[in-house]
């Protein structure tokens, strides 16, 4: 940040606030301290403006483990990772190599079975495959290796869709990754985390991964839920609450989804669960390579832009809003918006307003881009404290008011 102030605060209590912010953007600094203050874990937040980073700064905060946190420390994605698989993929249709709109069967002919012959990569893209579990049997879960990628592609290409694809959308939380990343697989000839590696992180100089590299571990600092796993009772519950029976097929799924995703989430712990390739939910990165990467798809970074301004116009066009969801909602629920693999904002995703496109991960990670404005915003966060259900996550709310203050732009924007 050449030629900009920089500041460093640290608290009383040795929670500290560190970086940098341009001189225009020192309020964004005060804010996210505000909002960190009653954080009991760490994060790191940056922002970009017309491909230039403003704003890098994080907290030194007391984090539970033996690794300290700082700007170099990079953690777990949760779902951010499925913004940067939908790079991937428009990366690879604005070459030429694939057309959204064609049956995924072109690229992997197995899939073509049980009703899934017209299922397009687009519907892959928007959650509306219905497919939301490798299984359909909760109870099968503990029996699935979800770190066998082969294994658990093979499962998705002979299942039966739940719903008419392209008929309904709900979220696919972690078969997305598989979905999508093996197309991806059939026309490179790569996995989907050397693909990236390759055409997205080197060229960026980007610590984002999917699948960690040994020689980063010593990077990584774990993640932490500080609500209670939900009770053996209370995940019989839900199904009722979107007036489904325990017995329903899509039920069963779902409660099969939610089991899938907790494992995997547990598998984050291990060595086996980094390296793993978990393109819904396994990527590893800090908020400055977030930042810069959605600044990459909007304008030109240090000579780079990956995707033409055509393509980020296709890839954040509102693709779901007309689709209904294959289950009862409640009256208040706070819908679920898609474009081409970005979420788009809603009441409780706000993002940066009308036009922005992203993707959030459980516990309050945040990746996304204004390309009006041109704004680029990555967040991470160890402490996995948002509840959607609630609405926004509090600690968004100071600085994104902040981030609208300096760059000039209405606060509802």
């Amino acid at each position: 940040m050449t030629g900009q102030s920089v500041r460093m605060r640290m608290g009383e209590d040795r929670t500290g606030v560190q970086g940098r912010a341009g001189a225009e953007w020192e309020g964004v600094l005060d804010a996210f301290a505000e909002s960190q203050a009653g954080d009991a874990g760490a994060a790191q937040l940056t922002v970009y403006h017309h491909s230039r980073p403003v704003v890098d700064v994080w907290t030194a905060t007391r984090h539970p483990g033996p690794r300290p946190f700082g700007r170099e420390s990079v953690g777990v994605l949760m779902s951010v990772t499925k913004g940067l698989l939908a790079v991937c993929v428009h990366l690879l249709s604005q070459r030429g190599a694939l057309d959204v709109d064609a049956p995924v069967a072109r690229h992997w002919p197995e899939y073509a079975v049980n009703g899934k012959q017209g299922t397009t990569v687009a519907d892959l893209l928007t959650h509306s495959a219905g497919l939301p579990a490798f299984t359909g049997d909760p109870a099968d879960v503990a029996g699935i290796d979800l770190l066998d990628w082969d294994g658990c592609v093979a499962r998705l290409a002979a299942a039966d869709p739940v719903w008419q694809p392209g008929a309904a959308c709900s979220y696919h939380a972690l078969t997305y990754g598989h979905l999508v990343g093996e197309v991806v697989r059939r026309v490179t000839g790569v996995g989907v985390g050397a693909f990236f590696a390759a055409e997205v992180a080197a060229p960026l100089d980007l610590d984002l991964w999917i699948g960690l590299p040994q020689e980063e571990e010593h990077r990584f600092v774990p993640q932490h839920c500080p609500a209670p796993p939900p009770t053996r009772d209370r995940i019989a519950m839900m199904p009722q609450a979107v007036g489904l029976d325990h017995d329903d097929r899509l039920a069963r799924s779902l409660l099969a989804s939610f089991a899938e995703l907790s494992a995997v989430t547990t598998a984050f712990d291990s060595r086996a669960g980094r390296a793993a390739e978990i393109p819904a939910a396994g990527g590893i990165g800090n908020a400055r390579s977030l930042a810069r990467l959605y600044a990459s798809l909007i304008g030109h970074v240090d000579g780079i832009r990956l995707l033409s301004p055509l393509t980020v116009d296709r890839a954040r066009t509102p693709r779901t809003d007309h689709l209904p969801a294959p289950l009862r909602r409640p009256a208040n629920a706070d819908t679920a918006r898609f474009g081409l693999g970005f979420e788009l904002p809603r009441s409780g995703l706000p993002m940066l307003g009308d036009g922005s496109f992203g993707h959030a991960g459980a516990g309050g990670r945040l990746g996304m881009a204004h390309p009006e404005s041109g704004l680029a915003v990555g967040y991470t966060c160890t402490e996995m404290a948002w509840d959607p259900a609630a609405g926004p996550d509090p600690r968004w709310l100071p600085w994104t008011r902040a981030i609208h203050e300096a760059a000039g732009l209405p606060a509802g924007r």
